[in-house]
């Protein structure tokens, strides 16, 4: 099981599909304390979870964000981080190596500087994160490049693959827009339907000649549709939100998943582990019997899930079905 805590809403970027809204204007009263954060941390392994993803807004500008990764370490979860890469200085990332990181997953949209650099709302965004990935890769950590799809960039995929191999990355984990927070004025540029099928095929197409990992994220259908194609991978499911994988907020709120603005409790008023495991919303979510449409009889439902956060979007309910499916077209 893995999960998010989103330690900090503050970010040096202003990314046009950020999730959380976040960026340098934010204010970080509120926000967990260290102290809070480590209590937190003890909570979710004591609820079972083994991964934890440090993200943002940007996690770097947490002053205690070595503090609470030794935390994480010396309790016996994985920790994790995302970050944009762009203040990831050859110190930085030693000190992160140093008190425990063990992998860092850094957004890259595209090999065009213009194209990255205006999507990520900084010029000079592009040269500062490709050194970020060199700095990592420097000291050992264990690098996964995150790639937002849209129809602008969705010819990029090829040649990331390519240049990041060479590099020595990882993984490639292509992420499908889902239209929340500041991705909200961008769901027209979103892959749908035939485009969104006829992407995750071409990446687990491409899965087969190269050393990365390839994942499409916020693509559920990928595992019905790799096991149709004979591919192993390591994956359990598409869709975790609820299941295997919740996101917890700055100031303590725990949601569904980062996509999907729906709260289940917060962790100042409630114990994490209580909430994991008692939340009624939780609940819905691991009895697929509740799942509506296409979804609630579809013989996938347990490895797939569909899209909550999309069906959350566009139906206005998570336990929806998942609005581009149902199995388009057997796949495209």
């Amino acid at each position: 099981m893995l999960i998010s805590w989103n330690i900090t809403k503050r970010c040096n970027l202003f990314c046009r599909h950020c999730y959380r809204e976040a960026s340098s204007a934010e204010d970080i009263q509120g926000e967990l304390s260290t102290a809070e954060g480590k209590k937190l941390i003890t909570e979710i392994k004591k609820a079972g979870f083994r991964l934890l993803i440090f993200s943002g807004g940007e996690p770097l500008l947490r002053k205690d964000i070595f503090e609470l990764i030794a935390k994480a370490r010396e309790d016996g979860l994985i920790p994790a981080m995302g970050s944009n890469g762009t203040l990831l200085t050859g110190e930085m990332a030693r000190e992160l190596k140093n008190a425990g990181l063990q992998g860092i997953a850094i957004s890259v949209d595209s090999l065009e500087r213009e194209y990255h650099d205006e999507f990520r709302g900084q010029q000079g965004a592009f040269a500062k994160t490709q050194a970020g990935i060199e700095n990592a890769l420097g000291e050992g950590l264990k690098v996964q490049i995150n790639l937002t799809l849209t129809e602008k960039n969705q010819n990029e995929l090829d040649k990331m693959i390519i240049y990041y191999e060479k590099k020595g990355v990882q993984a490639i984990h292509p992420f499908f827009l889902v239209p929340t927070g500041r991705a909200l004025s961008l769901a027209d540029e979103a892959l749908r339907e035939e485009a969104y099928f006829s992407m995750i095929k071409k990446i687990l197409e491409r899965q087969r000649d190269t050393s990365l990992e390839l994942k499409p994220t916020c693509a559920p259908q990928f595992m019905p549709m790799a096991r149709e194609m004979g591919l192993l991978l390591r994956f359990t499911r598409g869709c975790l939100a609820g299941t295997a994988y919740c996101c917890i907020l700055p100031k303590g709120e725990v949601h569904i998943c980062p996509y999907l603005p729906v709260e289940v409790g917060n962790v100042r008023e409630t114990a994490f582990a209580d909430i994991w495991q008692n939340s009624v919303t939780l609940k819905k979510l691991r009895d697929f019997n509740n799942y509506g449409g296409a979804c609630g009889c579809c013989e996938y439902i347990d490895i797939c899930g569909g899209c909550r956060a999309r069906a959350y979007y566009y139906k206005g309910d998570y336990l929806a079905e998942e609005p581009w499916c149902f199995r388009r077209q057997k796949w495209i």
